[in-house]
C-alpha cells in the first residue's frame, strides 16, 4: 500500500468492547444523523438533514461556528463566483449559504465577524429537530464490523462525556477526526501525475500540502501608531516579498502561509506559533522598513491565534474526483453539489518561497459537478463526508477546499442523508438508489440549490398561461415555469449543452406603475404550497470581507437590488373566492415558501409592490405544487 493512502485496521465482525460508562457525566444521545464539525460544510450538512425531517446531532469542537470563516479565523467564504461576471453566468452558490450570506449581509452592514458566528447559531437554534452540541470533540468510535456502531465526543467545559448513535455519521470536521477514528481509508499530499492522468501534478508522489494562515485586520487610528515586534518575530525584506502584495493591509493577507512541508495536523500547534511570527514580522516589515510611510497612523486590531487550515486529510470515496472531472464537467448521475474556483495550488513551502508566485490560479473552462460518490466511504458502511476532506485528488481538492463550495456540497449531503434516513437504507445501498438520487436532486432544486444540466419538475404552474402587466423582450413572464432558476451560459459558466440560454426570469418593464404577473388553468388545480424564486444578483460575489476594496462591488450591508422587496399573492378559486395567500414587506432572500391548501385554483397573482432598488420587477420561478 502506498504510504500515504491509509486504511485503519477495521475489525473484521463483532462490536469493539464499549467503554464503561459513568452515568454522572456521561450522555447518550441519539440521532438519525450524525455530523461532526460545525464549519460551514457542517452547519448546511446539518441544517438541510434537519429540515429534510431528520434528527440531526451537530458535533461542534469549537465554542462557535463557521470554521475558518468564523471570528476565530475570519477567511472569507469564496466558491465559485468571478469579480464581474455578466449577467449571463450567474456563478454564486444559492440554497443554504445563499439564505445565510443574504442575511449576514442586511443585518451585519458594520461586518462584524461575530455577527456571523450569531447568525450560524441562530440558524442551528431554529431548528427543533437538531441538536448543538458546542465545544464538544469526537475522541473515538465505537465499531460493529465495517460499520460505525456509536461515537465518543467530550466537552471539557462542562467535564461531560458523551456516546453518541446515528444511522448515518457525517464527517465534515475538515481534518477527517471521525472518519479516521472509523479507519475511514484516506489520502495525503499530492498525486503523480500518472495516477489520475492530471497534467496539473508533478511527476512523484510527496507528502506537501497546501499551508496554513494566520489573518489580521487593522485600523487607522488618525494619529501615529508606533509598533515594535517580539524578538521571535521573523523578518522580512521588500525583495522577500516583492511577490507578495502588500500595499493595502486593512485585511491582512492570505499569503502569509506555513506548514505545507509538514503535518498540518500533528504540527498544528508548531505551525501556528511560525504563523504568528510570519504574520508579525510581515507587519514589522509594513510599519517600520520605511518602505510603507503610509502605515503611520495604522495599528493591529485583531489577528488569529487559531490557524486557517487548507489541507490535511482526503477521504477515499466510491468516486475521486479529478483535474480531468473538473475541466470536462461531464455531469454525474448523482451530482448533489457543483464548484468553480480556480484550480488554486500553492507552493507548500509558503511564504518561504519567495521567489515563487503564492498561487497559481487558472480557472476550469465550466462550473463542474460534484457528485455524491467522492461524499460516501469506500469502506465504512455508515460513513459520508463533505467539505475539504472530500474524495478528491490535490489538484482537484484545491478547487473544491473554498468554502461556499464546500456548503453547497455539505446541503447535498444533508438532503441526501435526509432522503436515506427515512428509507431506512445506509448511505451505500441508497445511493446506489436512482430513484431516492432523483429524490435527493429535485428536493435540492426546490430548497433553492443549483445543479448543472438538472431543471425543477413537477411544477403545476406549466399548467398554466402564464401573462404579465408587462414584459422586456429578454424576459417574457413564460419564463417564470421554465424549470431553470438562473443564466449560466456565459463565460466560465455551465458547459453549453447544460445551460439552456436566456435569462431565466420575468422582468417588468421600467415604466410599468403596477407590475403584477398571473397563473391561469384551463382546469382548477389543487395546490399545496407556493414557492417565490427572486432574483438576489447572483452573478456578483457576497462573502463577509474585511477587505475594503471589494464591498461596494457586493453591496454588502444592504439588500441586493434585484430582489423583490414588498409583493403579495392573490389565489382565486374555481367557485369564484379570492383571498390574499401572502403579503411581504421588507424582503431581501431568494426564496420564500407559502404554505397553503387550495383546492381548485384557478388562478394565481403575484403583484410586485416595491424593490430593493432596481427600476424593474423580476420574479425568477413561481413554483406551484
Amino acid at each position: 500500500m502506498n504510504p500515504l493512502i491509509q486504511s485503519n485496521a477495521i475489525p473484521a465482525a463483532g462490536a469493539s468492547p464499549a467503554r464503561p460508562l459513568d452515568p454522572g457525566t456521561t450522555q447518550a444521545l441519539e440521532a438519525q444523523v450524525l455530523v461532526a464539525g460545525g464549519g460551514m460544510t457542517g452547519v448546511a450538512t446539518a441544517l438541510a438533514a434537519a429540515r429534510g425531517g431528520a434528527s440531526v446531532i451537530l458535533c461542534q469542537d469549537r465554542p462557535v461556528l463557521g470554521g475558518n470563516a468564523s471570528s476565530e479565523i475570519r477567511m472569507n467564504v469564496s466558491g465559485a463566483s468571478i469579480k464581474g461576471t455578466p449577467l449571463a453566468s450567474e456563478r454564486r452558490e444559492s440554497g443554504i449559504i445563499e439564505e445565510i450570506m443574504l442575511e449576514c449581509s442586511v443585518r451585519n452592514p458594520q461586518r462584524s465577524a461575530s455577527m456571523l458566528d450569531l447568525i450560524l447559531y441562530e440558524k442551528c437554534r431554529a431548528e427543533p429537530g437538531l441538536t448543538l452540541l458546542l465545544n464538544t470533540t469526537v475522541t473515538d468510535v465505537r465499531m460493529d464490523g465495517d460499520r460505525i456502531a456509536s461515537v465518543y465526543a467530550a466537552r471539557e467545559s462542562t467535564e461531560d462525556r458523551f456516546l453518541l448513535t446515528a444511522d448515518l455519521y457525517a464527517d465534515c470536521t475538515g481534518d477527517g477526526r471521525l472518519g479516521y477514528e472509523a479507519g475511514a481509508a484516506f489520502t495525503t499530499g499530492r498525486e503523480a501525475e500518472e495516477e489520475y492522468g492530471e497534467p496539473a501534478a508533478g511527476p512523484n508522489r510527496d507528502s506537501h500540502r497546501l499551508g496554513s494562515s494566520l489573518l489580521f485586520q487593522t485600523r487607522d487610528m488618525g494619529r501615529p501608531m508606533p509598533f515594535e515586534a517580539p524578538p521571535w518575530a521573523r523578518r522580512f525584506t521588500e525583495e522577500d516579498l516583492r511577490l507578495r502584495e502588500h500595499s493595502k493591509w486593512e485585511y491582512g493577507y492570505w499569503w502569509v502561509e506555513f506548514g505545507g512541508m509538514r503535518d498540518t495536523i500533528k504540527d498544528n500547534e508548531a505551525i501556528r506559533d511560525e504563523l504568528l511570527a510570519i504574520m508579525l514580522g510581515v507587519w514589522d516589515h509594513i510599519k517600520n522598513s520605511g518602505h510603507h510611510p503610509e502605515s503611520a497612523n495604522w495599528a493591529l486590531d485583531w489577528f488569529g491565534f487559531v490557524p486557517g487550515k487548507r489541507e490535511s486529510r482526503r477521504f477515499l470515496g466510491r468516486h475521486v474526483l479529478t483535474q480531468r472531472d473538473l475541466e470536462e464537467a461531464e455531469p454525474f448521475a448523482d451530482t448533489v453539489a457543483y464548484g468553480g474556483w480556480p484550480l488554486d495550488t500553492h507552493p507548500p513551502q509558503g511564504i518561504d518561497a519567495a521567489g515563487e508566485e503564492p498561487a497559481k490560479q487558472p480557472y476550469a473552462p465550466y462550473l463542474y459537478s460534484i457528485p455524491l460518490g467522492a461524499m460516501i466511504s469506500r469502506n465504512v458502511a455508515n460513513l459520508t463526508f463533505a467539505g475539504r476532506n472530500l474524495s478528491a485528488t490535490h489538484i482537484a481538492f484545491s478547487s473544491t477546499r473554498v468554502m461556499a463550495t464546500c456548503a453547497a456540497m455539505g446541503e447535498g449531503l444533508g438532503t441526501f442523508a435526509a432522503l436515506a434516513a427515512a428509507a431506512g437504507l445506509p448511505p451505500g445501498r441508497a445511493s446506489q438508489d436512482a430513484a431516492l438520487i432523483r429524490r435527493t436532486q429535485q428536493r435540492l432544486l426546490r430548497q433553492g440549490a443549483y445543479l448543472p444540466g438538472h431543471a425543477l419538475e413537477g411544477n403545476l404552474g406549466r399548467l398554466a398561461q402564464v401573462r404579465a402587466s408587462s414584459e422586456q423582450p429578454d424576459g417574457p413572464a413564460a419564463n417564470v415555469v421554465s424549470g431553470h432558476t438562473r443564466a449560466v451560459h456565459g463565460p466560465h459558466g455551465a458547459r453549453p449543452e447544460l445551460a439552456p440560454p436566456g435569462t431565466h426570469r420575468w422582468m417588468a418593464a421600467p415604466d410599468d406603475p403596477s407590475p403584477w404577473l398571473e397563473l391561469t388553468w384551463p382546469e382548477p388545480v389543487d395546490v399545496r404550497g407556493i414557492t417565490v424564486v427572486l432574483d438576489t444578483g447572483l452573478h456578483r460575489r457576497l462573502m463577509l470581507c474585511h477587505l475594503d476594496a471589494l464591498q461596494e462591488e457586493m453591496g454588502w450591508g444592504r439588500p441586493q437590488p434585484e430582489a423583490l422587496r414588498a409583493w403579495r399573492l392573490v389565489a382565486e378559486t374555481a367557485d369564484g373566492t379570492t383571498r390574499t395567500i401572502a403579503e411581504v414587506q421588507g424582503n431581501y432572500q431568494r426564496m420564500r415558501r407559502f404554505e397553503a391548501e387550495l383546492r381548485g385554483l384557478r388562478r394565481l397573482r403575484l403583484e410586485a409592490l416595491e424593490t430593493n432598488g432596481l427600476d424593474h420587477a423580476r420574479v425568477v420561478e413561481l413554483f406551484c405544487e
